[in-house]
């Protein structure tokens, strides 16, 4: 990775709020499903576009799903110097408890393709923190 990539890596903040869903789980069938909603902001100066995402699913028996695919929610969206991007999605885990990690793949408009960092996030029924 050189200068420019590090950089701009450095400049893109993915947070991340995960919730339960308790209305569309069915514990019965071990199907507890989360939501989640991403904010990815753009703290340099070149304007960036995502292109594709890789997540890291793991639920709490240690089982791993890794899910790619282009863009978010069937977009690609830019994002100016300064500005903000969010959206929603969900995933069912099999299990109450989980983490997801995972980054997106990014390019400048300069055409410097680099990779945002999503760091790990709890996915955690409500139960589970008593």
């Amino acid at each position: 990775m050189n200068t420019t990539q590090l950089k701009l890596q450095q400049s893109i903040e993915v947070t991340v709020q995960p919730r339960y869903l308790p209305e569309q789980s069915n514990e019965e069938l071990a199907e507890y499903t989360f939501a989640y909603t991403v904010s990815i902001a753009n703290n340099s100066e070149q304007s960036v576009q995502l292109l594709a995402r890789h997540w890291i699913i793991t639920d709490g028996n240690n089982t791993i799903r890794e899910i790619e695919g282009e863009g978010v929610v069937g977009q690609q969206p830019d994002i100016m110097p300064g500005q903000s991007y969010s959206y929603s999605s969900g995933a069912i885990l099999s299990t109450k408890t989980g983490t997801m990690e995972g980054s997106y793949k990014m390019r400048s408009f300069e055409g410097i393709d680099f990779n945002a960092v999503i760091e790990p996030f709890g996915l955690i029924h409500p139960s589970s923190l008593q």
